[in-house]
């Protein structure tokens, strides 16, 4: 099988690496890709939000499975021209894709598949804002109602804090969101859906905010790890019955199945699960770890998932243990980050590139915010923890930040369900 990833981070390289492991694959080739993902694959330097650039591709090279990881692309309508090419395609039409490119879309669909989730109101003038601020509280989220790469949320009790974002993103354009806050540890869960077949990846959670001890800004993410030893064995189960195949039969009934990877991200509460927010497609930085623990051929699972034959794959087996992916960032990241600076140390195993490339002289240097994932692996938390820090501390970039608590309140066993449930 000869696969094409589109995408250039660590989900990606992530997704190139499962793939490379799966005896069926035998050529990879990556668009654009990044100077970690050249070691595995073949990288196209093509403009992926290009859907005839992205079947062009996949024509030059005869690509039996095209697998497609960033959301804009998706919404775009990029997946949907590749199938029309005759391409089996990993990733979810424009129109399935609305569940993450338009959250009031997703809230409809929630509200008709009976799926609990935050109270939602869009505000799209700056007339309505403060009279709407009003209905919220004491807690605010805020959001940009499209896609926002995970940094269009503000969460505060600052009442003054939530109106200058709402401010902010109705002055360039963008209608807002206000949610009730939902209570309860979040829960990261990816499911390869294929039409109402539904099949769950293990649970990971996610560290959005920049510092230690869930300070500063949120990011795209600075961390996530895997599995949960907080959540009760049977809440997986309880989650598909009760969120995803819900929303997956809903979509079904609009004419818009889904095909790919759906991310249902929760919120544990002492009522049951309740919705944060759904993706259309892996999510970055739980992918690096999720996929260092999955035994079962990657590309089998995405190959069935493509071609409507998701109900035939034999169950996923997953590897005894846990993992844990920490984020090297920027120097200035979630803000602008400073880019060209070279990178040494990052060459080892489990160091997964995302915004890096290489320079002039053959250097690798960094080119975006996150620009390495680092995944460390154990029979346990504490010890897939130490594994990823001490692989952490080998490499070096001028300016560079990381979290130093990935993890480590779930190792303590500081997390739990609210009581009642």
């Amino acid at each position: 099988m000869r696969a094409l990833v589109i995408g250039s981070g660590g989900r990606e390289h992530a997704l190139l690496l499962g793939l490379s492991r799966d005896p069926q694959v035998s050529d990879l080739h990556a668009a654009p890709g990044n100077a970690g993902t050249v070691a595995i694959a073949t990288n196209h330097a093509v403009d992926v939000s290009s859907a005839d650039a992205v079947v062009a591709l996949a024509t030059e090279i005869a690509a039996d499975l095209v697998v497609i990881g960033p959301e804009v692309p998706l919404v775009l309508g990029v997946a949907d021209a590749l199938r029309a090419a005759g391409f089996a395609t990993f990733g979810p039409s424009a129109a399935a894709a609305r569940i993450e490119g338009s959250k009031a879309f997703a809230k409809d669909v929630m509200a008709a598949a009976g799926v609990r989730t935050a109270h939602s109101e869009i505000v799209d003038s700056a007339a309505n804002l403060d009279a709407a601020l009003d209905r919220f509280g004491p807690t605010w989220v805020v959001k940009d109602d499209g896609l926002a790469a995970g940094k269009g949320v503000v969460v505060t009790a600052d009442r003054a804090k939530a109106r200058d974002h709402g401010a902010e993103l109705l002055e360039t354009g963008h209608p807002v969101l206000l949610e009730t806050f939902l209570d309860g540890p979040e829960v990261s869960l990816f499911c390869l859906v294929d039409g109402e077949t539904v099949v769950p990846l293990i649970p990971a959670q996610d560290h959005k905010r920049v510092g230690d001890g869930d300070t500063g800004p949120n990011t795209g993410g600075m961390g996530a790890y895997t599995p949960l030893p907080w959540l009760p064995a049977e809440a997986v189960e309880q989650i598909v019955a009760d969120v995803v195949k819900p929303v997956a039969a809903e979509l079904v009934r609009r004419g818009a199945p889904f095909s790919g990877l759906l991310y249902a991200g929760l919120a544990m509460g002492a009522t049951g699960p309740a919705v944060v927010e759904f993706n259309c497609r892996f999510g970055d930085p739980e992918t690096q770890a999720v996929l260092s623990l999955l035994k079962s051929p990657l590309g089998q699972a995405l190959y069935a998932t493509a071609t409507g034959t998701l109900a035939d794959l034999p169950p996923l087996e997953w590897a005894d243990g846990s993992a844990v992916t920490v984020v090297l960032a920027a120097e200035n990241y979630p803000g602008r980050p400073r880019t060209g600076d070279v990178i040494s140390g990052a060459d080892g195993d489990g160091v997964l590139h995302a915004g890096t490339t290489v320079g002039g002289d053959g250097a690798v240097v960094s080119a975006g915010g996150r620009v390495l994932a680092i995944v460390g692996t154990g029979v346990d938390l504490a010890s897939a923890r130490a594994d990823a820090y001490d692989r952490l501390a080998s490499i070096k970039l001028a300016g560079s930040h990381f979290r130093t608590d990935i993890g480590l309140a779930a190792q303590e066993g500081r997390i739990a369900i609210p009581s009642g449930q």
